[in-house]
């Protein structure tokens, strides 16, 4: 199986990144880390043995990328301001440097994004926000606003608001969505969520499952038995979804 160790110096994010390119073709998913993960956590976890065969045989190549959460979301020694800001920068980098070399290694047009835990919401976030770009989003273990406080998991920006942070939190533009286009392109996109029955967010994923059909979006949202927040239910999820 093709397994590419990937390294270059990123003139968005002024730091080096990383990146692991997992079989040689088929449909192509960029997939983010869990919360402060690196690009290697899936395989280390062996969340991609179910896709050993599928990735062989070219059905299927994944682009796991690193995240920078710890420098954004999570990092509570700068303003909330400068948290969503070096998150905005995040997507540029993987808008203006990852996407152009999963078009240049992989000879397909399909494209979708994929996480688990806040990776999901790196996915969900990025697919809804250029449904030209991508045809599928799969978010499993997630959660879609990161400025709701949900039981321990607190808001990821003290109570601090403003444009950047709206149009960052799925839940909260897509409540307000009403241009035409955008949506008639985001309901073409393939979208599913999948989260376990005591997960904290199982909640907030069944309301980001009816705010999206209520805009006529349709989606496909499963509930998993017990917790589910944890690698051992990713490496089924991704067999399933993926």
């Amino acid at each position: 199986m093709n397994r590419e160790y990937h390294k270059w110096y990123s003139p968005v994010l002024q730091r080096d990144m990383e990146l692991l390119i997992l079989g040689h073709n088929g449909r192509a998913v960029l997939f983010f880390p869990t919360r402060m993960a690196r690009f290697y956590d899936y395989e280390n976890w062996h969340v991609l043995d179910s896709l050993h065969d599928r990735l062989y045989n070219g059905e299927i190549q994944l682009f796991c990328v690193d995240s920078i959460d710890n420098e954004s979301f999570y990092n509570r020694d700068v303003y909330p301001e400068v948290r969503i800001g070096r998150h905005i920068q995040y997507e540029n980098y993987i808008l203006n440097e990852v996407l152009p070399l999963m078009r240049l290694k992989n000879n397909g047009n399909y494209f979708e994004t994929a996480g688990c835990s806040m990776g999901a919401y790196h996915a969900l976030n990025i697919a809804l926000k250029h449904p030209h770009i991508f045809k599928k989003a799969v978010g499993m273990s997630g959660r879609y606003d990161l400025s709701r406080q949900i039981e321990d998991f607190r808001d990821l920006f003290d109570g601090y608001h403003n444009e950047d942070i709206y149009f960052n939190m799925p839940q909260q533009y897509m409540a307000n969505m009403t241009d035409e286009n955008q949506l008639k392109a985001i309901r073409q996109l393939e979208i599913i969520l999948a989260i376990g029955e005591t997960d904290p967010f199982w909640q907030n994923n069944h309301d980001f499952s009816e705010l999206l059909w209520n805009k006529g979006i349709a989606n496909q949202f499963y509930t998993w038995a017990n917790y589910a927040h944890r690698p051992r239910y990713w490496r089924q999820m991704v067999q399933l979804y993926l």
